[in-house]
């Protein structure tokens, strides 16, 4: 008799700070005790902390690709997410419309509206660890670390300072924005979200403390890079329990929220490139068929794909767009790209949902060792298309290489301000946040100038030592850890703002 997957087990009410009295009277947080309309009622809670929240407000001042834009119609990471966002609606729509009855027999029956509330709210959350200037950003913070961590003494090559110190070492000197936003929604800002709405944004699942698995090892795509850092451990493996999930693996609703990314943000930067003036929309169509033919020589005439029931070749989705445009007398380039995502929204959201389906039990299982678009198909090869034109003629030219550098530059300049913190020992910082100022004029400046919640985060965490760790190895890397939330949590312009004034400089 053939076993279906039940995923009724992969949800759940309980949150890491639970009220049994007010919010569920249950011990037990379970689908199958508490009911869908209970859940549905718990996930609107989650919705209002979420959309309300100053992780999500920030990203209106987050770079996408673009830094410091004033063009308002050039995505931010809000405007991204929200693109995101409704992406990831439309897979969850069109999974359950390809499953119709059979959805009962996967445990899903009636969770239609559930599962498109988790998997917007995760697609909305999914960037809010990324520090100031994006990737160049991440590395930056990562780069800074592993310059100057050994300078610290408990991080010092020749000392003795147990077991966790390599592993620590390891973690702070990888930043990573997919395992800052865990620690946000858990500690940081304590948004005390449902664990099953957590686990929509666990993206990678390895502690940052681990090294990368080796190429063709099971599960190296999930854990290519760090999910959760070391002083998250505790919440994520909390998780796990109340979601049924195995260790090193992923959330079913993960695979959708990373799909929603995949779709949205490829061709929103060759958007944005044609509103800033680097490329036309023509040059757009140009590199795309070059692009899609170079990828797929064996069969570029061959490739069809389904358009609300017509097959079109990527060449004639190409020239509809362009058709569409050439005949708009207003805004010509606004209309090849509503044109161009109408033509390849549709198969590929039908793609990513076809391949949730064909590979169910191992994404129910969280073992799928691959993105629902990353396979051999045509859809696959969009894509690539998309991503491969955006590092060539967005990503290459001068403007953008600049930002990234100026991005780089303030980063670790901050980083470079604010050393002197780092660079007590466990005693005199005390005594610094204990107001005992006295031979620490500089310091005692700079301290003040860290906002209050994230010292406060750095006071219960470093309270919170595991057992038999060195004292000052684990209040130094707590302190680490409040750099990097502080330096990762800026804004753009305020980053740019506080290099400024520490660098006696003139604002812009």
């Amino acid at each position: 008799m053939t076993r279906f997957p039940d995923f009724a087990v992969r949800f759940s009410l309980k949150r890491p700070y639970n009220r049994p009295a007010r919010e569920n009277s249950a011990s037990d947080f379970s689908l199958k005790t508490c009911g869908i309309e209970k859940l549905e009622d718990q996930l609107e809670s989650d919705r209002g902390r979420i959309i309300n929240s100053a992780a999500v407000r920030r990203l209106q001042q987050k770079t996408q690709v673009f830094a410091l834009e004033r063009n308002a119609a050039v995505r931010s990471r809000l405007t991204h997410s929200l693109e995101v966002q409704q992406t990831g609606r439309y897979i969850t729509r069109t999974i359950f419309k390809r499953l119709a009855g059979d959805a009962a027999r996967y445990g899903l029956e009636g969770l239609d509206r559930a599962m498109e509330t988790l998997v917007e709210m995760s697609c909305l959350m999914h960037d809010v660890g990324n520090p100031p200037f994006g990737h160049f950003g991440e590395a930056a913070i990562s780069r800074w670390f592993s310059d100057n961590l050994r300078q610290l003494e408990p991080f010092r090559d020749d000392a003795d300072s147990g077991s966790l110190k390599e592993p620590l070492s390891r973690e702070l000197s990888c930043f990573e924005g997919n395992a800052q936003a865990i620690r946000l929604i858990s500690h940081l800002q304590k948004l005390n979200l449902t664990f099953v709405q957590a686990a929509g944004m666990f993206k990678y699942t390895r502690a940052a403390t681990e090294p990368a698995p080796a190429k063709g090892s099971p599960l190296d795509y999930l854990q290519k890079k760090p999910g959760y850092y070391f002083s998250e451990a505790g919440f994520v493996a909390d998780m796990q329990q109340a979601l049924a999930m195995e260790p090193g693996h992923r959330h079913p609703l993960a695979y959708i929220m990373e799909a929603a990314d995949d779709i949205s943000y490829c061709l929103a930067d060759l958007e944005d490139s044609v509103d800033k003036g680097i490329m036309t929309f023509e040059d757009v169509a140009s590199e795309l068929k070059a692009a899609f033919r170079e990828l797929r020589p064996h069969d570029y005439e061959g490739a069809h794909f389904n358009v609300f029931g017509k097959l079109r070749s990527f060449d004639e989705l190409i020239e509809e767009a362009l058709g569409r445009a050439h005949a708009e007398p207003i805004n010509a380039e606004h209309e090849f790209f509503v044109w161009l995502r109408v033509r390849l929204i549709h198969p590929l959201v039908d793609h990513a949902a076809g391949t949730f389906i064909d590979h169910i039990d191992d994404v129910f299982e969280g073992r799928l060792n691959r993105a629902l678009l990353e396979d051999d198909s045509p859809c696959h090869s969009v894509i690539e298309t998309l991503k491969q034109v955006a590092v060539k003629k967005v990503f290459s030219v001068p403007e953008v290489e600049t930002l990234e550098l100026q991005g780089y530059r303030i980063i670790a300049g901050l980083l470079e301000h604010y050393r002197p913190l780092l660079m007590l020992s466990k005693a005199h910082f005390d005594d610094l946040l204990a107001g005992k100022r006295k031979g620490f004029l500089l310091e005692s400046r700079l301290i003040k100038r860290m906002p209050d919640k994230h010292v406060r985060a750095y006071l219960i965490m470093k309270e919170d030592s595991p057992a038999g760790a060195d004292d000052e190895l684990w209040e130094r890397y707590c302190r680490c850890r409040l750099l990097q939330d502080m330096v990762s949590g800026m804004t753009d312009q305020f980053a740019l703002d506080e290099f400024r004034t520490l660098s006696v400089m003139e604002p812009l």
